[in-house]
Parts: structure tokens; C-alpha cells; sequence
């Protein structure tokens, strides 16, 4: 069973973090109303902030590799795996925000982001030695205070 290091969960939350920085910054600039285009923006802002204390909780683990057939595999499979299940390729990405009109639809799409994010980590949890779990948890936590964010934006939106 491969084991994966929380250092390399933490360096695919900074890679999600960053595709979240670009997608609000499209989500601002499709919005209509001056208040949408506000609570896209502090979204961005918010990644940003995400994306930093993920850096700093990267910088202070433990480095570890699993074992690999060549140099970078590993890191080339988690890269892999987020930009085809969890952020999509860039063609993809491009392909799903031109379905995104409005405010309502960008919200739909940064809520099931989210979700899929905080279900990413529960599941690599599981291959993070115990000691490390309390750096997933940390990123878990982040992501659900996202989530609450969303979804109560969401809600203030009229029907």
C-alpha cells in the first residue's frame, strides 16, 4: 500500500487553491450586480489567503517520498489526479465555465468544488500516517469554512 505524506496532500491544496483563485476571478467578471462582483472578489482573496497558509503548514512538514520506479512519479500521479477528478484539465475547466451565465451558476459551481475537495482530503486521509492527520484536518477544516461561505452567499441571492 502506498502511504501518502501530509506534505503531499498540503501540496495539492495549494494547487486547488490556486485553481480557486482563477475561478472566482472569472465568477467577478460574469457577474452582473455590484454586490456579486464583491463576494466573488473576497472569494479570490480568500483562496490567496488559503493557498498562503497552506504554503506555511507545507513549509514547517516533515518531507517524505514514497517509494518511486523514477524521480517525480509520485507528485506527477497527484497532479494527474486533481487536474482530472477533482479541478479538471484546463480544457475541461474552459469547456465547464462556459456553461456558467450568472452568479447562481458560479456559486453551484464553487459549492460542488468545495464538496469534492473536502472529499478528496477524508479520503487520502486514510493513506496519511496518524501523526499527520492533524495537517489534514486543518485543510478540511479550511475548506468547510469555504463551503459555509458559499452556500451562505448563495442563499442571500435572489431566486
Amino acid at each position: 500500500m502506498i502511504v501518502f505524506a501530509a506534505s503531499d496532500i498540503v501540496e495539492v491544496a495549494i494547487r486547488i487553491e490556486e485553481n480557486g483563485v482563477n475561478f472566482y476571478k472569472f465568477a467577478e467578471q460574469i457577474a452582473k450586480k455590484e454586490a456579486e462582483k464583491k463576494l466573488f472578489a473576497e472569494l479570490a482573496q480568500a483562496e490567496v489567503a488559503h493557498k498562503k497558509t497552506f504554503e506555511k503548514l507545507f513549509a514547517s512538514m516533515e518531507k517524505s517520498a514514497p517509494p518511486e520506479s523514477y524521480e517525480g512519479e509520485f507528485g506527477a500521479y497527484l497532479r494527474s489526479y486533481v487536474d482530472n477528478n477533482l479541478i479538471f484539465t484546463k480544457e475541461i475547466m474552459d469547456k465547464q465555465l462556459s456553461k456558467i451565465k450568472d452568479s447562481s451558476a458560479a456559486l453551484d459551481f464553487a459549492i460542488q468544488r468545495e464538496l469534492d475537495s473536502i472529499l478528496y482530503y477524508h479520503e487520502i486521509k486514510k493513506l496519511v500516517p496518524a501523526g499527520q492527520h492533524e495537517a489534514i484536518e486543518k485543510i478540511i477544516e479550511e475548506e468547510r469554512k469555504h463551503f459555509l461561505s458559499l452556500t451562505a452567499m448563495k442563499k442571500s441571492l435572489p431566486c
